[in-house]
């Protein structure tokens, strides 16, 4: 999960942590698909750990020359 903090006023209850109260300069755990929700009310809440990205590493393409047919003579 990834982490936010509250940079608000006063408290807030959040209904997506369960109703949860979060108090100003808390850090609190969010679901990773809704860190940007989160982090984009810049007033409100700054990221503290991004979404862990969870695909495995993929394998770098391997890149080979095309090979031509040998051109005739003519």
């Amino acid at each position: 999960m990834a982490r936010v903090r509250y940079i608000g006023p006063e408290p807030v209850t959040v209904p997506e942590l369960g109703g949860r109260e979060v108090h100003p300069d808390e850090v609190v755990e969010v679901p990773d698909e809704r860190f940007d929700g989160y982090v984009c009310q810049s007033g409100t809440w700054e990221g503290v750990e991004e979404p862990k990205d969870e695909q495995a590493p993929q394998a770098p393409l391997k890149k080979t020359a095309a090979k031509s047919a040998p051109q005739k003579e003519g």
